[in-house]
């Protein structure tokens, strides 16, 4: 078992990572009757994919001796009706201030469109992914 999330009433949910006993809460979103409080479970499936993108990276940047400690992502999702989903997903990866060359840039980006999240998500949701370098 991963997870142990309860439900705390007020649509909220509080959520327990096993193994390191880490805890979040998300709260349903302001234009589906919620709070807005926290991270909804759809801004979690946003967010997740940019920080699975940066994981993947840095495991490709480790193996190849690139540096891009300090890069980072702007997550953006957009939400669709009927049915209610994540119709859009934009990520503005933006990496440290180097003189990356063609190789390495094209390295990294190639590694940003295969992470375990991406390859999870149902095929009409629209991934847009920026580089700033």
């Amino acid at each position: 078992m991963t997870a142990k999330i309860q439900y705390e009433g007020q649509l909220r949910t509080s959520a327990v990572h096993l193994k390191s006993g880490n805890q979040m809460i998300t709260d349903a979103p302001t234009d589906n009757h919620g709070k807005g409080a926290a991270f909804s479970p759809t801004d979690l499936v946003a967010t997740a994919l940019g920080s699975c993108i940066l994981t993947i990276m840095g495991i490709t940047a480790q193996n190849h001796q690139i540096e891009m400690v300090g890069a980072t992502a702007e997550v953006s999702k957009t939400m669709t009706s009927h049915p209610r989903r994540i119709a859009k997903i934009e990520l503005v990866i933006t990496m440290p201030k180097k003189d990356y060359t063609d190789r390495e840039k094209s390295i990294l980006e190639k590694a940003a469109h295969h992470c375990p999240v991406g390859n999870s998500l149902h095929p009409n949701l629209e991934e847009i992914i920026t580089f700033v370098w």
